[in-house]
């Protein structure tokens, strides 16, 4: 069976790493070149009207819309935080017949509002559907651990066992915390713990240090990972893209 390709990328909103140029129509040409089956997405900006009154390229669409269209794929978005002039949020892209989706909140305090976004997919020509999960999760360690355990209850009681599952996002886990628990729990492996040791370094993107972002998989096969590095990427968003080919055992 084919193998499918996995990006996950926290897109900044759309703008450059200091935040003084929108650089969504640039991620949509870069991410095209990729061609990616599916795309997990954070910080997806679905409305800011301050942004589209000072910015004339500005895209009049919600920017996974936008990107959607400029890559053929469907979307689903997942409002996490909203404001008097806006929304932003996690969102899936891909090719694939989406079957039934929704969005979790993992909030744990009022200063960061976190969701993770569940999507099942039909791949084509796979027996089964995949879940996937994209998620972005807390600033402080203490409130990460409580997103964890309360993704890992959830998992366990709501989706199958047998049901193969990518869960990719923004941990912010500089620590390196979360991939012991969620093999352990769950049976997640990441990606580049897997193919490379080690997990991938992908903030600030300029020059790249902390391992923020992850690709997990159960009962999955990941046949090769690396990051996207260097330009064009490290003058889009703040974070570096990681990529994943996955088929399945």
């Amino acid at each position: 069976m084919k193998s499918i390709s996995v990006v996950t990328y926290n897109i900044h909103k759309g703008m450059s790493p200091l935040n003084r140029h929108v650089r969504v129509d640039d991620m949509a040409d870069a991410l095209a070149t990729l061609a990616p089956d599916m795309l997990f997405l954070q910080e997806v900006q679905g409305k800011n009207l301050e942004r589209a009154i000072r910015h004339h390229r500005w895209p009049a669409q919600p920017q996974h819309h936008f990107l959607a269209n400029r890559l053929s794929h469907r979307a689903v978005y997942g409002l996490n935080a909203a404001y008097d002039h806006g929304h932003h949020g996690n969102a899936l892209l891909t090719r694939f017949a989406v079957r039934e989706w929704c969005n979790r909140d993992i909030s744990v305090n009022r200063f960061e509002s976190r969701g993770v976004l569940q999507c099942l997919l039909q791949p084509d020509g796979w027996p089964q559907p995949v879940v996937a999960l994209c998620g972005h999760f807390n600033l402080l360690a203490f409130d990460r651990r409580k997103q964890y355990r309360g993704l890992t209850s959830y998992v366990q009681q709501a989706i199958a066992e047998h049901l193969p599952l990518i869960l990719a996002g923004d941990f912010n886990d500089w620590r390196g915390e979360a991939s012991a628990l969620l093999y352990r729990e769950l049976g997640l492996e990441e990606a580049f713990l897997q193919t490379r040791g080690a997990h991938a370094q992908s903030f600030p993107a300029r020059m790249p240090m902390l391992t923020l972002d992850r690709i997990y998989v159960r009962g999955l096969k990941v046949e090769a990972a690396r990051v996207l590095s260097g330009k064009p990427w490290s003058g889009l968003s703040d974070h570096l893209p990681l990529c994943a080919e996955i088929s399945p055992l």
